[in-house]
């Protein structure tokens, strides 16, 4: 079985694979400075807890965008798994031609993203939404370039933003608001970063679409946390929650 982990600025999600089956998904808040015993312990519980022998793990990959936390998590998995991580990086095998002006700064989560979408989606132009911490929009080819993208503040970014850089507007629960013209402060707020960010994520989409493929529709994938939150916008083709961690599994196994 193969462990695969995503760390997140505000979350590791990790999954377990049987094969190519994701059998497990567990989460937790990415503690900042954590140690490789914290995070040992927590990888071990979690499968435990879920009926999961930790010593059934034959492989495990991660991709960080944290680099603090790295060397504490490659400590965890040797010592408590005994087992070499696999980290995506640049240089790594990915499948894909990464045609950006420097693609050692581009991020692990948008290849493994990539990885996971061109796996699901081959042969066909594709345009990759990830609703996390940021919101990223990401064009790869059909013949597996990845083009380049887009990074915009995420929901809970722009929420914060507002929080912290205002006197007198509150912490509002992230929900789809029925009508766009609130009727209180908080409604305002929640219609503000809902509507909003549809339709910023739209006109993204949209342009990096005609610049990327001229005339040519692509598949629009969503994935991350706030992703079904806009089911039913018409702003993407299919949901993937998995799509990193698939990704990191398939960069592992070109890579073992």
């Amino acid at each position: 079985m193969k462990l695969c982990i995503d760390v997140g600025n505000s979350q590791i999600y990790g999954g377990l694979f049987a094969g190519e089956e994701l059998v497990l998904r567990f989460r937790k808040i990415t503690p900042r400075g954590a140690s490789s015993d914290e995070l040992g312990v927590f990888f071990r519980q979690a499968l435990k807890e879920n009926g999961h022998d930790p010593a059934a793990v034959t492989a495990i990959g991660f991709c960080s965008v944290v680099p603090d936390i790295n060397h504490s998590l490659g400590n965890a998995c040797r010592r408590y798994f005994g087992l070499e991580p696999f980290s995506l990086r640049a240089g790594v095998k990915t499948g894909l031609r990464i045609r950006t002006k420097n693609p050692a700064e581009v991020g692990a989560d948008r290849i493994a993203g990539a990885v996971g979408a061109v796996a699901r989606f081959p042969d066909e132009e594709l345009v990759i939404i990830d609703f996390g911490t940021a919101t990223t929009v990401e064009a790869v080819s059909a013949e597996r370039d990845y083009l380049g993208g887009v990074i915009l503040p995420g929901l809970m970014i722009s929420m914060h933003a507002l929080v912290q850089n205002t006197a007198g507007l509150p912490k509002v629960e992230i929900v789809r608001p029925e009508r766009c013209c609130g009727r209180s402060t908080v409604e305002c707020i929640q219609s503000g970063l809902f509507w909003g960010h549809l339709g910023m994520v739209r006109e993204t989409r949209d342009r990096l679409a005609k610049e990327c493929f001229a005339d040519r529709r692509p598949v629009v994938i969503a994935t991350g946390g706030f992703a079904g939150l806009f089911a039913d916008s018409g702003l993407y083709d299919a949901v993937v929650p998995d799509l990193a961690l698939e990704g990191v599994r398939i960069a592992q196994e070109l890579n073992q």
